[in-house]
């Protein structure tokens, strides 16, 4: 995992719900659960991060692309391609 969270802080139960068979299903393949929802988490966390920095950033982001549309890329000038 990245810096998205402490991997250092400590666990904390909590209590969730979750189909039964499905849990059922998951304990019979021995699937990690605390492991597999903390992947999970981590993944939304970060994902839902990613979105809020491009809407706090939209405004640089659209200016960025209108000057590279405009006035071609810093390394355009030396490709080879």
């Amino acid at each position: 995992m990245n810096s998205i969270f402490d991997v250092e802080a400590p666990r904390k139960a909590t209590n969730v719900s979750v189909n039964s068979d499905l849990l059922a299903k998951a304990r019979s393949l021995k699937i990690n659960l605390s492991a597999t929802l903390e992947r999970a988490l981590a993944e939304q966390v970060s994902a839902h991060q990613r979105e809020s920095w491009k809407l706090r950033h939209r405004d640089a982001i659209a200016a960025y692309n209108e000057l590279v549309t405009t006035h071609a890329g810093p390394g355009d000038k030396l490709r080879t391609f």
